[in-house]
């Protein structure tokens, strides 16, 4: 087989290894710190997922809902009545991702519970499980999936591919089979199964299309499928990710990638990476988000946008293509959704309006903030550490002045990280588009009760309690 280390006098695949690796780390309790994280960010995604549900861009999935949402064991977002785990996974991830508001982990630029919290949460109302095992499966889950994006950094996305949705079909099968007990032969199974439905391709970018939001849903979808094909007896190939059309060399072409991925899932149940996973605070790509931020500076120095002559935003290399070109197209995206991954929309909007919120996405933006945009321009920021820091520098010239900020790292990163009550707040609000103001309290209650809960009744029957 090709790849393999050897072990014991046999030969072992680089799958079996994280097999291995995974089911010891899952024998120990997790960390206090990674308890809290987890506990944070799985809060942190369900808000979103509910905000997407009450929201307009919601609309596909509840369409979708309807038809297949008839009964089941699994919570569906906005939805009263459950499903199967698959259908709620697809349709929580979708959410999710729908308003571009869920966290990231920057130096691996994975979108981690998008496809991590929906895949896990639809597995273990299935299986009846523990908060326990849910807080411990998700986190592990996350464990593994950035280990994935460090393995080949901007890999994935430098051949078109959405490293979340690709890596992320793997990682649940992998925290599904952990749910569902499934042994180790079976466990390697459901992962071979799972690269058969690894995909997302990021020509989503010619027009801001919604089905970039799809990706994590369906990559959700087949991990929990992909296991339980393994629990009914499917073959999956061994070798998914050192073979020769396996995971790595398939979608980054990176001979490297399979032998540094060896190398980290040695650290796996001790070196934990979900707690510098960052919080998003804009409904919007990532990269913007600095220079949202910078706007913001501008405008506390003074700076009106009828007084500007001409903004240049210095951008890391490796976002460019995600947030600037075209540009003649980003200047003047065709919705609003679309202007989601527009570098001059996201900062002029800032400067007009004095703020990005979701109604900022929610409509194409206005004439005052094409207008500004139209006198912002870019070039490529020298000796960025883009993907370990999302940075930004923006000048700005009005009449007479000129004035600088620079960004280190965006807010929300381990660099700059909120308190609790800031991720707290976040989740209210958008909880409350699609809860009411009881069912919050009563789900942010037993999320954070979820560590020694022996089910999750208590958590489903708030999320079911829609307005």
């Amino acid at each position: 087989m090709e790849g393999n280390a050897r072990g014991n006098g046999e030969g072992v695949t680089l799958a079996r290894e994280l097999v291995r690796a995974v089911r010891a780390s899952s024998s120990t309790s997790l960390p206090e710190d990674v308890t809290t994280a987890a506990r944070l960010h799985l809060l942190d995604a369900i808000g979103v997922g509910l905000a997407a549900a009450g929201s307009p861009i919601g609309v596909a999935y509840r369409g979708f809902a309807a038809e297949v949402v008839k009964g089941g064991p699994a919570t569906v977002f906005g939805q009263s009545t459950g499903a199967g785990a698959a259908d709620a996974a697809l349709i929580n991830g979708g959410l999710i991702h729908s308003l571009e508001f869920d966290d990231t982990h920057t130096a691996s630029i994975a979108h981690g519970s998008a496809v991590l919290a929906a895949g896990a949460l639809a597995v273990a109302e299935a299986q009846n499980a523990s908060g326990a095992a849910l807080l411990g499966a998700y986190a592990r889950g996350w464990e593994v999936l950035i280990r994935f994006g460090l393995a080949a950094p901007n890999g994935f996305h430098a051949k078109g591919f959405m490293s979340t949705s690709v890596t992320g079909t793997l990682a649940v099968a992998l925290l599904a089979a952990e749910l569902m007990q499934l042994d180790e032969d079976r466990t390697l199974a459901a992962i071979g199964i799972a690269l058969s439905q690894s995909s997302g391709v990021m020509e989503f970018l010619t027009n801001g299309s919604s089905v970039k939001s799809l990706h994590p849903g369906w990559a959700a979808h087949g991990g929990v499928v992909a296991a339980m094909l393994a629990r009914s007896g499917m073959t999956g190939p061994e070798t998914s990710l050192d073979g020769r059309h396996g995971l790595f060399r398939q979608f980054t072409g990176d001979e490297a990638a399979a032998g540094r991925f060896r190398g980290l899932i040695g650290g796996l149940g001790r070196e934990w990476h979900l707690p510098k996973a960052a919080y998003k605070f804009y409904p919007c790509c990532h990269y913007l988000h600095p220079f949202i931020e910078a706007a913001g500076k501008l405008a506390e120095r003074g700076v009106r946008a009828g007084d500007v002559e001409r903004i240049v935003c210095r951008v890391p290399q490796g976002e460019a293509a995600v947030i600037c070109e075209p540009w003649e197209r980003k200047q003047a995206p065709d919705t609003g959704h679309a202007a989601r991954w527009s570098l001059p929309i996201a900062v002029a909007a800032q400067l007009v309006e004095g703020k990005v919120d979701l109604a900022t996405f929610e409509a194409p933006a206005s004439p005052a903030v094409r207008e500004l945009a139209r006198r912002i321009e870019w070039e490529p920021l020298p000796g960025a550490r883009f993907p370990e820091r999302f940075e930004a520098e923006v000048v700005c010239k009005t009449r007479g002045e000129t004035e600088k900020v620079r960004i280190d790292d965006v807010f929300g990163n381990h660099t700059r990280p909120p308190g609790a009550d800031a991720v707290l707040a976040k989740f209210r609000a958008n909880a409350a588009r699609s809860l009411n103001t009881g069912s919050v309290g009563a789900l942010e209650q037993a999320a954070g009760q979820l560590a020694g809960t022996p089910d999750l009744r208590a958590l489903s029957a708030a999320l079911r309690q829609t307005t």
